[in-house]
């Protein structure tokens, strides 16, 4: 296991809660914590207690609320091209894990934050999260996949306006739009008790929706996110293609032929990933 300072790696019943720890920076992404976050999904992928991901920051403020400025605002035009790829590189290795990540989102998930939210599979939000791509008021674009993913997600024209803008929309019109799946309201106190805490509840939600995901057989949802992904990157008949082949390769699989007979038995069925 790796040693991480602005990161850090908790795993239970199969899922990794990976956490950006830096809330005195409203954990913005600075070059240390990108490199970190890639060799984290490195061990993720090797790990084979872990099933999947949920992705979030540390404390109640902020998801993660953009890249480090002050880091940023050092770099030249060469500088500029690699803080650009090795962001790149290190979501793409998120976007293409096949193993699911969640990202729940608290606070702010603004500039490369939104960016980070935009390269996990799904995206949960708390009811105070708060999403914007406002590169272009420092006069520059995002740099990480940002204007590929959103109006993927979104359409081009809501992706757009948000970057033309600058400006931030809530978790509700996150969700009206398409860019968040679920969004989790803030949690009521009962009588004579303090409410848990948001940020709680939302990886509470999370934790649900992995367990969902993770009761199914673990290789058939590494390849239907490898399909999806990949295929909306290709013409329609070599994604077709692509998921025929697919289906055919999980024909060869212990786990196809157990899912198939706890179906006929009535049963739950019991995968090993093989």
């Amino acid at each position: 296991m790796a040693d991480y300072s602005n990161i850090t790696l908790d795993v239970q019943d199969r899922i990794a809660t990976l956490s950006v720890n830096r809330p005195d920076k409203l954990n913005a992404l600075n070059e240390q914590t990108i490199r970190e976050l890639g060799m984290a999904m490195d061990e993720i992928e090797q790990r084979d207690d872990i099933g999947g991901v949920i992705l979030t920051g540390v404390g109640e403020k902020a998801f993660v609320a953009g890249a480090d400025i002050a880091e940023l605002s050092k770099m030249g035009p060469v500088d500029g091209i690699e803080v650009s790829r090795l962001g790149q590189r290190v979501f793409r290795r998120i976007e293409l894990s096949k193993k699911p990540v969640i990202a729940a989102v608290n606070g702010f998930a603004l500039g490369g934050g939104c960016e980070l939210a935009l390269a996990c599979h799904l995206r949960i939000a708390g009811e105070n999260a708060q999403f914007g791509l406002p590169e272009v008021k420092l006069g520059i674009i995002p740099g990480y996949g940002g204007t590929l993913r959103l109006p993927r997600i979104v359409g081009k024209g809501r992706a757009l306006e948000l970057m033309l803008t600058a400006q931030f929309i809530k978790a509700d019109e996150a969700y009206r739009i398409g860019l968040v799946n679920k969004v989790v309201p803030r949690p009521q106190a009962a009588e004579g008790q303090e409410a848990p805490s948001a940020r709680d509840a939302l990886l509470a939600e999370a934790r649900a929706m992995m367990g969902v995901i993770l009761a199914n057989g673990p290789i058939a949802v590494g390849l239907a996110i490898e399909c999806t992904t990949r295929g909306m990157e290709m013409s329609v008949d070599d994604g077709l293609a692509m998921e025929s082949n697919l289906f055919g390769l999980l024909a060869a699989t212990n786990d196809m032929r157990e899912g198939m007979q706890a179906f006929l038995d009535k049963r739950k069925a019991e995968f090993t990933g093989r």
